[in-house]
């Protein structure tokens, strides 16, 4: 784990809606973030439009990635994440890739490797996802994943046709 420096550590989070609102989800979800004790948001990325991995019978998401400055550590981030979820009626029932309210991923926190019950950082299919790598490449494009490699190169191998992504307009 990282040591922890005296303004706290750089933390990115993606957020993603496919029910009751998916766009209004998303807004609300970023300003929660925003106004959590213990974090100050740094930046938001555009919202993307994708289709749904997996499970392909459901609405498109609604997906960004925001940065916060935060002096939590990775587990109480996650924990204050997780109540926001579930603040927007988030109902966690198992399904892997099913429908959702809100879904808050804590992609990395600093330069933490963590791979214990419940946290595992960085996130462990962010490299894998367009949804999350465009939106994350649009406002930290520079920034190293831990064992792999800056945002942007991996931003410009995964594409925009798996899933069909596009960004909205603002």
């Amino acid at each position: 784990m990282t040591t922890q420096q005296s303004h706290g550590w750089a933390a990115y989070v993606g957020v993603g809606s496919n029910l009751e609102s998916p766009r209004e989800q998303v807004e609300q979800a970023i300003s929660a973030i925003a106004q959590m004790e213990g974090c100050f948001l740094v930046a938001k990325s555009s919202l993307y439009r994708s289709e749904p991995m997996g499970q392909v019978d459901q609405a498109d998401f609604i997906n960004a990635v925001v940065a916060v400055q935060t002096v939590l550590d990775p587990r109480t981030l996650l924990a204050k994440l997780q109540g926001i979820e579930q603040d927007q009626g988030r109902v966690r029932d198992g399904e892997h890739w099913g429908p959702r309210t809100l879904d808050l991923d804590l992609l990395m926190h600093g330069s933490s490797v963590i791979d214990e019950p419940g946290l595992t950082l960085p996130h462990p299919g962010i490299a894998l996802r367009n949804f999350v790598l465009l939106p994350f490449a649009e406002i930290a494009s520079d920034v190293v994943i831990p064992e792999l490699t800056d945002v942007a190169t991996l931003a410009r191998k995964i594409g925009t046709s798996n899933p069909a992504i596009e960004k909205l307009a603002q």
